[in-house]
């Protein structure tokens, strides 16, 4: 482990602790921060919550899982950055569900500076793929940050193009497994030379299941996403609706209409995509630096203390809710109670193991 002072170390392994936890995910983790200021009195308060919302609590990660994970960063030359930390970037922090940590290797100043995200086929052709990585190369040389996720195809070119300008690489396993294989020498290349991150603690394998969560960061982290081949239904396009929902540009490539891999850009240009030609085409659009680059100390936490929420007002906000997801400013249009009193409740309920969070803001009973 590092030689961090004990008190630094020991809010590290509490943070990490909260967030290995289940039940306990990026919304819930960040109004627990909000809430008691700290992980370890957040951890010490969950039995009373979770009993408040009519449950046990969760089992909280011990402190040797959170112990291991940081000395097995130090081993690997990697470090965990933390939400509340100054050097998150800034970008990604305005997400709702952005990642309470996320492990990195690299230069972190990359993400501070104009960010384009750029993706596509796998399977893409070499004219894609020649376009991608000229566009990197362009992008870089008007100081933009290159993010891409590291998979074969145009997410590999865009790297090429960028490595030497600024590239950041966002994986969907642990920061020590290289995905696709072939590409391990590239996201070596990527850590030494750019950045690289991963949400998932080391060792983990990328399943399917972490690959939207890997795309929500790689749109979270730029002003706006490139893609440039997309066939139908393909995590490309995944990126590209996340993004959108950011209210981030969509940018994408056209191709031919013969080509099965073009019809996912071409589907995107007919719903109000920008059609990209050239990297001026992208930076007309993303400049002026939008102003959430520069985000203010502490203005993620630390916030009021939250009301006292009465059983009257637990029940009201319960009664609401239901199998069927529904959108959390409906709950607090409907019940007529403040927000932080809402939240509060729903808070409760997700700890004891009675709410499940949903894409959108939107929760149901479970």
């Amino acid at each position: 482990m590092r030689d961090d002072p004990p008190r630094t170390v020991a809010a590290a392994v509490a943070r990490l602790r909260l967030i290995r936890t289940p039940q306990i995910g990026p919304v819930t983790y960040r109004q627990l921060i909000e809430r008691f200021g700290d992980a370890a009195t957040a951890i010490d308060a969950l039995p009373e919550l979770a009993a408040r919302g009519g449950g046990k609590a969760p089992v909280v990660a011990p402190p040797a899982i959170a112990e291991r994970e940081l000395a097995t960063a130090a081993k690997l030359g990697a470090r965990h950055v933390f939400i509340d930390d100054a050097d998150y970037p800034a970008l990604l922090a305005e997400l709702d569900d952005a990642p309470p940590a996320m492990m990195v290797r690299g230069d972190i100043g990359l993400a501070q500076r104009p960010t384009i995200a750029m993706v596509g086929a796998r399977n893409a052709s070499a004219a894609a793929c020649r376009f991608a990585r000229q566009l990197a190369v362009e992008l870089g040389r008007e100081g933009v940050t290159v993010v891409s996720g590291l998979a074969r195809g145009v997410d590999t070119a865009a790297h090429v193009g960028s490595i030497d300008s600024g590239t950041i690489g966002v994986i969907a396993g642990g920061i020590d497994i290289a995905y696709p294989p072939e590409n391990a020498a590239l996201q070596e290349a990527v850590a030494t030379r750019g950045l690289l991150i991963a949400e998932q603690p080391p060792g983990t394998e990328p399943r399917a299941r972490h690959f939207p969560y890997r795309n929500r960061i790689i749109a979270g982290l730029a002003q706006g996403t490139v893609v440039v081949e997309a066939a139908p239904k393909s995590g490309s396009l995944i990126t590209a609706r996340l993004a959108g929902e950011m209210g981030r540009e969509v940018m994408a490539v056209p191709g031919s209409p013969l080509d099965p891999r073009a019809q996912g850009c071409n589907g995107l240009i007919r719903e109000g995509a920008t059609l990209i030609q050239s990297a001026a085409d992208i930076l007309e659009l993303v400049r002026p630096i939008d102003p959430r680059m520069v985000r203010a100390p502490g203005s993620r936490f630390g916030g009021p203390p939250p009301e006292d929420v009465t059983d009257t007002q637990r029940l009201e906000v319960s009664g609401l809710l239901g199998p069927v997801p529904v959108a959390i400013d409906e709950l607090i249009r409907q019940s007529g109670l403040a927000s932080m009193i809402v939240q509060t409740v729903l808070l409760e309920l997700e700890l004891a193991g009675r709410l499940e969070r949903h894409a959108g803001g939107r929760v149901s009973l479970i």
